[in-house]
């Protein structure tokens, strides 16, 4: 049986425990929705591969972009008690969303999207959409296709993105591997932070990321080394070159 689109109606009322600073505290379906512009996505498991490689981390990356775009919240929803999500969002590149325990599968069954993955030995847990919801009623569903396995196709940030605005800037994003006391590291960061691009810097040492894995990965010795969307731009005088062009 096809599982069902609920475009045009409500979202189930539903109240979720949940465990804050030591504290039980029940979140309920209106103080998610009510009065909001919210994108949901549900996945089928906290700390599992797909959830935890792309799914999380890219809405969570992209969330600046859908606030600015009229989107108050991102809500990620999962069929998981409130202990095991509150350990996956410490583990997670996840500050800009808020991870709800749909420990009961409340939710998802009303939405009619609890599916049995007991042969995972995983129970009753959500397949894997995302709705964009204005108000409390389900605006649009991205749902993904019905086949063998855990398709990752549509219910990604950048396909809801599109469809709330196909012309959104995405903001680039930079990688920088750097050592300890480089000034040319340091410029090379103050460039990025000046042009708005947001880095995550890997620190070269004797252990862990060594120059050993820079120069398989870059092929070169020295640093900094500066990959911007993927691309290689090299060390600061070559990001410098690449800005002024």
């Amino acid at each position: 049986m096809a599982l069902p689109n609920k475009e045009g109606q409500r979202v189930p009322n539903v109240t979720f425990p949940t465990r804050q600073n030591g504290e039980w505290v029940n979140v309920t379906t209106d103080d998610l929705f009510k009065g909001k512009t919210v994108v949901v996505f549900s996945l089928p498991g906290a700390f599992t591969p797909t959830c935890s490689s792309t799914h999380l981390p890219r809405y969570n990356e992209l969330a600046p972009v859908f606030f600015a775009n009229g989107v108050d919240s991102i809500v990620c929803m999962s069929v998981n008690d409130t202990f095991v999500m509150n350990e996956w969002a410490k583990d997670q590149e996840s500050n800009n969303v808020v991870l709800i325990p749909d420990g009961n599968g409340e939710f998802s069954e009303g939405m009619g999207m609890l599916v049995d993955k007991a042969n995972l030995g995983f129970g009753k847990r959500s397949w894997r959409y995302s709705m964009l919801v204005k108000d409390g009623v389900v605006e649009k569903m991205f749902i993904e296709p019905e086949v063998e396995g855990d398709p990752f196709e549509v219910s990604d940030a950048d396909t809801m993105l599109n469809y709330i605005n196909p012309k959104a800037a995405k903001p680039p994003v930079a990688t920088i591997f750097t050592k300890v006391g480089c000034p040319f590291c340091a410029k090379a960061k103050a460039m990025l932070e000046d042009k708005g691009i947001k880095y995550e810097e890997i620190v070269i040492s004797n252990s862990g990321v060594t120059s050993r894995t820079i120069r398989a990965v870059t092929g070169r010795d020295t640093v900094p080394q500066v990959f911007i969307e993927g691309k290689h731009i090299g060390g600061s005088d070559d990001l410098e070159a690449y800005f002024k062009k």
